[in-house]
């Protein structure tokens, strides 16, 4: 059995539990209190050398770190990963624009939501602004000439951008903004078997802390 190693509020271990849900694959629990330290131990390090959540641990024992990585892995025979090797490259691309411009709203998310935000160089909340609003309007942009980001079909790429795109809101970036990526979230919400679960930093009461 999968174990996946877990903290809830990140939208990044969300991505692999909605897969999971998905391809209705059982799986066990190890939640790491990243804010506490446990991701700086010894043996989760050597689980994921990043200290951060989430990863999986396959049942023969070898272990995947970094949620796309994670996604690409689970999806590979199944419709949530096209076959054809071109179909999988633009799955790539789109899950590599999500590491490298959806990523500045996740932090932005997280300090507005943890109370960071404040004790950050204005500077660089305003360049995660910037980014996050540059990458909304890009997939608002490529969502209004087709139904899912790599193509017609619902994919890995889209569990992956909706994590963090979806709660644009709470880094203070209007989705009203962006109606093609309204519509596009309404049609991820209606895939079947869709994990409709959200976890607020406040069930964490040292998410306050900064990450050691």
């Amino acid at each position: 059995m999968y174990t996946l190693y877990d903290y809830l509020p990140s939208q990044n271990a969300w991505k692999v539990r909605a897969l999971l849900r998905h391809l209705g694959t059982p799986y066990r629990t190890e939640y790491v209190s990243i804010f506490e330290g446990e991701g700086q131990r010894d043996d989760y390090l050597a689980v994921n050398p990043a200290g951060a959540v989430p990863a999986l641990r396959l049942p023969d024992g070898r272990v995947l770190a970094e949620s796309n990585a994670i996604l690409f892995y689970l999806a590979q025979g199944t419709r949530y990963l096209p076959a054809d090797p071109f179909g999988q490259a633009k799955v790539l691309q789109w899950m590599s624009f999500e590491q490298d411009y959806v990523g500045h709203i996740a932090g932005l998310r997280h300090w507005t939501m943890t109370g960071k935000l404040a004790r950050r160089p204005p500077a660089w909340a305003a360049m995660r602004r910037a980014a996050g609003s540059k990458a909304l309007a890009i997939l608002d942009r490529e969502l209004s000439a087709r139904p899912f980001i790599a193509g017609d079909a619902y994919t890995v790429a889209d569990i992956a951008l909706f994590a963090y795109a979806h709660r644009a809101d709470e880094a203070g970036l209007p989705l009203a903004d962006y109606p093609n990526v309204r519509a596009w979230i309404a049609r991820v919400r209606a895939q079947e078997g869709f994990l409709d679960e959200h976890h607020p930093y406040a069930i964490d009461p040292y998410s306050g802390r900064e990450l050691p």
